[in-house]
């Protein structure tokens, strides 16, 4: 069975040890970013529910402020999540070019040693 080229990638992308996205602290930071993303909303619709269930001013601006905290959660949950999930992506993205410019600088490397070894041709229009 002959490996094809997405395998050979696969393999060596696991010879170069580049590690895991979703393991160690990158993954903690990008699962923070998403239960920050997803506790936003959930406090800001509370805040709504207690400021619009009393008369009280007091508790009606304690709970724009946990509802203006629940926004401000949601935005830095936010810019974890992307901030990770794109460094998990570029790290792909930098080993796949690795692997190409590799394969690209056999491949010239090997025509250039073809070109090498074969006799220039003499163009006869010329003499």
């Amino acid at each position: 069975m002959t490996e094809t080229r997405a395998d050979r990638f696969v393999r060596e992308l696991q010879e170069l040890q580049i590690p895991d996205p979703a393991a160690g602290r990158s993954g903690l930071w990008l699962r923070t970013g998403v239960v920050l993303m997803a506790l936003g909303p959930v406090a800001a619709v509370i805040a709504y529910v207690v400021s619009h269930g009393t008369t009280d001013p007091l508790v009606q601006r304690d709970a724009i402020t946990i509802g203006l905290a629940g926004i401000a959660v949601a935005v830095v949950g936010s810019a974890l999540f992307l901030r990770y999930s794109i460094t998990n992506f570029l790290r792909f993205w930098l080993a796949r070019q690795s692997y190409d410019l590799d394969a690209l600088g056999q491949r010239v490397a090997g025509e250039q040693r073809l070109d090498d070894a074969a006799p220039t041709p003499v163009n006869s229009a010329s003499h």
